[in-house]
């Protein structure tokens, strides 16, 4: 038996197939021919393929859509959340763990279901009345895409309903020209992401980095079934402790217990945020950044921004109920802490998934202006005796859901550089 490799193309190959063919008439030639034949057209396509790839390893656009560095830097182009269809999340042991016992009866009714109709329409037009405010100020606003999270959705691990697309900070953090997407760590968030998908390819396509953290299978091993909470005096005990209703199952973390100023990022660990999710973002970010974790007094802590909330450069709200266990390290850099009043909202007016403290909770424009509540006066006094004009905006409907300005917003590109702070 004649054995027959296959040869590519050239002139030898072209030697080949006559020898071949002499020996094994035409019928095989024809054969050896059109594999001969295929192959250096595979080689063709290959090489017009290789061709079409150098194009998409041309170096980033000089102006990239996505940078940010720090918390104050002139704002130029921000993500601005939705309302619309907001759900209650199921009342699960994680919604427990992060919400007051005075609202666990709205959720064991709600959860599943919309927000208060009346609620949401006063919400949505606050923040649209926001985002006018904000193209005012010359700044580009982006909206998520408007879903319907009252679907029910299942996993191998688990089923839910949504919550919303209101808070692009608790899923996204930019740092330099990169958007990362955050894991997050309740399940009613497992697939928030959906709502910035289209503007994050648009970014993507337009120069940005975008990352995504691993995915957590949000299994029951991620949390503690048996947190005991029952009192804030138990919140407190459990926080002293270092207990948490996350585990170390796996990494998770919501963006919004990261705060920025230039190449030292500040992190919490805290009920949605755990140690493999702060060191998966410490390793992605080394050796450019440094990523630093700080503790507060803190009976629930969520999100850092309402409880340290940096505001310039050198220039930290810290918030007088919740201290910082670290404050030594800014004190020894020569920062200003600032302890803002207290809040002026209402105890009758319906927080469902936060405290009072969102008056804090307030997005720098730039070092010398600050978007802040319009009911808050106490703290627009404060900024005043800073040097910061205050933009007023009424949002105290929207403050229902969970989240002030820092935290209805996500600042995709800020004009300025990355520097350090603490050198």
């Amino acid at each position: 038996m004649l054995r027959v490799r296959c040869l590519r193309g050239g002139s030898r190959g072209a030697e080949a197939l006559h020898y071949i063919g002499s020996r094994l008439g035409r019928t095989v030639t024809g054969w050896v021919q059109r594999t001969f034949q295929s192959t250096q057209a595979a080689t063709a396509s290959s090489r017009n393929s290789c061709a079409a790839d150098d194009k998409a390893t041309d170096p980033l656009p000089k102006d990239c859509p996505v940078s940010s560095f720090n918390e104050w830097d002139p704002l130029e182009e921000v993500i601005v959340g939705r309302a619309e269809n907001a759900c209650v999340p199921p009342f699960t042991v994680e919604v427990k763990a992060n919400t007051y016992e005075k609202h666990w009866p709205f959720y064991q009714k709600y959860g599943g279901s919309y927000f208060p109709k009346d609620h949401l329409k006063k919400a949505v037009a606050e923040i649209e009345e926001m985002c006018n405010i904000l193209k005012m100020e010359g700044v580009t606003v982006r909206r998520p895409d408007p879903i319907d999270w009252s679907l029910k959705y299942k996993t191998p691990d688990f089923e839910s309903t949504g919550l919303y697309g209101a808070m692009p900070r608790d899923i996204l953090i930019v740092v330099g020209n990169e958007i990362i997407e955050a894991p997050m760590a309740w399940r009613s968030r497992f697939f928030e992401y959906r709502a910035y998908r289209a503007i994050i390819k648009d970014y993507f396509r337009r120069g940005a980095k975008w990352t995504t953290a691993p995915k957590p299978t949000m299994a029951d091993e991620l949390y503690n079934q048996d947190y005991p909470v029952h009192s804030v005096e138990d919140r407190h005990r459990l926080a002293a402790q270092g207990k948490f209703v996350t585990t170390e199952f796996e990494p998770c973390f919501d963006a919004a217990d990261f705060i920025r100023a230039g190449r030292d990022i500040f992190v919490q660990r805290s009920q949605v945020t755990n140690y493999m999710g702060i060191e998966w973002m410490r390793k992605h970010l080394a050796p450019d950044y440094r990523v630093h974790i700080i503790s507060f007094k803190d009976p629930n802590p969520m999100h850092i921004d309402a409880t340290f909330n940096i505001i310039g450069p050198g220039l930290v709200l810290s918030n007088p109920d919740r201290p910082c266990h670290q404050i030594d390290l800014f004190k020894k850099a020569g920062w200003t802490i600032v302890t803002p009043p207290i809040p002026v909202i209402p105890d009758d007016h319906p927080l469902w998934m936060s405290s009072k403290w969102l008056s804090m909770n307030v997005l720098m424009l730039d070092e010398k202006r600050v978007m802040v509540d319009a009911n808050e006066v106490p703290i627009q006094k404060m900024f005043e005796k800073l040097g910061i004009s205050t933009i007023k905006v009424n949002i105290r409907n929207a403050n229902s859901l969970g989240g002030g300005f820092h935290c209805w917003t996500c600042d995709v590109r800020r004009r300025g550089t990355l520097q350090s702070y603490f050198d």
